[in-house]
C-alpha cells in the first residue's frame, strides 16, 4: 500500500474509512452534496462539512432534512449539470429507495457513497449487506471496497465510471459500516493536483440549465416508450463493464494500485473457491492460506464490482472447479441469499460444479477466519448442505 508513484502525496496517512471517503470528495471538489447523518455514513459528511466551512473546496453543501429528500436534490442538483455526491447507510438508503430507480432513469451519474449498514428490524445498527441488495435491481453500478485504501480509491475511479458518456449511470460505492468505516488503517493518498485532473470536469449530457438547448426530464413515460428506455440503461451497464476494465487500468498508472472486475486469490489451482463481498474477502484470504498450509487447494474471489454483473468472469472462474461457494452477507427470506443464484446463473455457462451458498454475518455478526475455515471443510467433507447459515444452528 505504501509504495512510492510519481503521483503519491508526500506520506502516507493513518485514517478510517469514512475519512478517506471525505479525503477523495475533497480532492475531487464535487459542485454540490446534499445529505442527512446516519451512523456509520456520518463521519463522510462531517468530515467534508468542515471541509466547506474551511474553504478548502467551493462545494455547495446542503443539509436536508430526509435521506429522500437528499437523492431527490441530488437528482436534479445532477439534471441542472452538477457534479453530485451523496452518502447513506441502511435505513437512510431504504428511506431513499423511491428515488433510487427515478435517479437511474434520469441517467444523471450521481455519486453515494454507502456504509453497509444490517436494515431493521430487528433494530440494528452493525455491518451486513442488507441495504445495498435492496439497491441492485434499481439501475444504479455498484462497488466494493476490501479496506480503507480501496474505499479512497474505488470513490475516486466511480465518478469517472458513472459520468463516461456510454454510461451516465449512478453509482454506489460500498464499504462496511464501522468495520471500514470506523477502522483507522495506513493509506497513501494521491496529490490535489493529481485527482483533479484524472476525474476531469464535469460534462453533463442534456444540462437542464443549458436553456439555449431546452430539454426535459423525468416525463410520464406510457407503454411504447418505457421498456425501450429501460432497456438503454441495460445497454448503458453492458458498455460500463469495458469503462471500468479502462478506467481501472488509467487508475493503476496513477496511483500504482491494480484492480480489476473480480479480484481473486489463489483461484488458478483451486478445487474449490469462494465468493465473497467487501471486507470480509481480507478474512478470507487468511482462511484461505491456512487451508493451503493443511494441502487443501482452496481460494476465494471478490466481485469488485457488483453492478453491473461480471458474468463472464465469475464463469471463467468456476469453469473446471469441483465446488464453488458463495458467501452472502444478506438473507433473501423465502429464497437463496442474492449472491448464490446470480453466480450459480454465470456458471452455468459452463459445466457446472457443485455449488453451495453460506449465509453469514447478518446484523454484525462476527465471522472469524475459522468460520471461514470451516465452510471450506464442509463442503470438502460432503456435509456442507446447499444453504448452510454460518454461525447459527441450523
Amino acid at each position: 500500500m505504501s509504495d512510492r508513484t510519481p503521483h503519491s502525496a508526500p506520506r502516507d496517512i493513518a485514517i478510517n474509512g469514512d475519512g478517506a471517503v471525505a479525503l477523495a470528495w475533497r480532492q475531487i471538489d464535487p459542485d454540490v452534496v446534499a445529505a442527512y447523518p446516519i451512523t456509520p455514513q456520518t463521519i463522510i459528511v462531517e468530515d467534508f462539512s468542515k471541509y466547506v466551512a474551511d474553504g478548502e473546496v467551493t462545494t455547495e453543501f446542503i443539509d436536508v432534512e430526509s435521506e429522500h429528500s437528499a437523492l431527490t436534490l441530488c437528482a436534479t442538483s445532477s439534471s441542472a449539470g452538477a457534479r453530485t455526491f451523496t452518502a447513506t447507510a441502511s435505513q437512510g438508503l431504504a428511506y431513499m429507495w423511491e428515488m433510487l430507480p427515478i435517479t437511474s432513469a434520469m441517467r444523471v451519474p450521481v455519486m453515494m457513497a454507502v456504509a453497509n449498514r444490517t436494515v431493521s428490524g430487528p433494530i440494528n445498527i452493525n455491518n451486513d449487506h442488507g441495504d445495498v441488495m435492496s439497491a441492485r435491481d434499481t439501475g444504479w453500478l455498484s462497488v466494493f471496497a476490501e479496506n480503507v485504501q480501496e474505499a479512497y480509491d474505488m470513490s475516486i475511479a466511480a465518478v469517472k465510471i458513472a459520468e463516461n458518456h456510454d454510461v451516465q449511470l449512478p453509482i454506489l460505492v460500498n464499504l462496511d459500516g464501522f468495520i471500514l468505516t470506523h477502522a483507522i488503517e495506513r493509506m497513501t493518498p494521491l496529490e490535489n493536483a493529481a485527482v483533479k485532473e484524472f476525474v476531469g470536469p464535469f460534462k453533463p449530457l442534456y444540462p437542464l440549465l443549458d436553456t439555449d438547448h431546452p430539454v426535459t426530464h423525468n416525463l410520464m413515460d406510457g407503454p411504447l416508450f418505457y421498456f425501450p428506455h429501460k432497456y438503454q440503461m441495460v445497454e448503458a451497464m453492458e458498455r460500463a463493464k469495458d469503462v471500468a476494465r479502462d478506467v481501472f487500468a488509467e487508475y493503476a498508472e496513477l496511483s500504482g494500485r491494480k484492480y480489476n472486475l473480480v479480484e481473486q486469490y489463489r483461484c488458478d489451482d483451486a478445487d474449490t473457491i469462494a465468493f465473497v463481498l467487501g471486507s470480509s474477502f481480507g478474512t478470507m484470504k487468511e482462511a484461505v492460506d491456512r487451508l493451503r498450509a493443511e494441502g487443501m487447494k482452496v481460494g476465494v474471489a471478490m466481485p469488485r464490482v457488483y453492478r453491473p454483473w461480471p458474468e463472464e468472469e465469475i464463469a471463467a472462474l468456476c469453469k473446471g472447479k469441483k465446488n464453488v461457494i458463495v458467501m452472502d452477507r444478506h438473507l433473501s427470506i423465502g429464497a437463496y441469499g442474492p449472491m448464490f443464484p446470480e453466480v450459480c446463473a454465470a456458471a452455468a455457462c459452463e459445466k457446472m460444479p457443485k455449488m453451495y451458498n453460506f449465509v453469514y454475518g447478518l446484523g454484525g455478526a462476527d465471522t472469524m477466519v475459522s468460520d471461514f475455515m470451516s465452510a471450506f471443510k464442509q463442503v470438502l467433507a460432503g456435509s456442507a448442505k446447499k444453504v448452510s447459515y454460518l454461525g447459527v444452528d441450523a
